[in-house]
């Protein structure tokens, strides 16, 4: 069985600047660490730290990099749609003398102020499952024309191809 490359993350050249507070060897997951923590905590400064890069260095490659400023952004959404659902629980059961502190009031602000990228991340989601909805159909359509066309052309060729008789005599 032939051995398949594997598709490499797109590397993106990083000035000292970008680096300070690293550690000399870089783990080559962090970008893993980094989306995992943010969709966690929705804070990209802790969520560089968990991962052991510069904030400045995931800012640089979500620039540079499409495809991480896309799971970046998924994860953000991730993260809100928990602090939705944890705001939610916390208001209806309150907030426990004796539990975790919970700023209801400052995790409200927080979802207010990103309730633009928030929406514009769940209209991209949309749109992307409505264009590959759209193109599976128009895969599907096309295939049933391949096949319409060549049980026409088969039945066209029995038409001008009649079978010869058989001797029977």
């Amino acid at each position: 069985m032939p051995k398949v490359a594997k598709a490499r993350t797109k590397r993106t050249k990083i000035a000292d600047v970008y680096r300070r507070g690293e550690k000399n060897k870089l783990d080559r997951h962090w970008r893993g660490f980094f989306l995992d923590h943010l969709a966690e905590t929705s804070n990209v400064t802790a969520a560089a730290h968990f991962a052991g890069v510069n904030p400045s260095r995931a800012y640089k490659v979500r620039r540079e990099d499409a495809a991480f400023a896309r799971k970046w952004y998924a994860a953000l959404l991730e993260g809100y749609e928990h602090l939705e659902l944890e705001t939610l629980r916390r208001l209806r059961e309150g907030v426990p003398a004796d539990g975790p502190k919970f700023d209801i009031a400052n995790a409200l602000r927080l979802l207010t102020l990103h309730r633009e990228t928030v929406a514009r991340e769940r209209t991209r989601l949309e749109n992307s499952d409505e264009a590959s909805v759209l193109a599976s159909l128009n895969a599907k359509l096309e295939a049933m024309r391949q096949n319409e066309m060549a049980l026409q052309a088969t039945l066209a060729e029995d038409v001008t191809d009649p079978v010869a008789p058989t001797d029977a005599g």
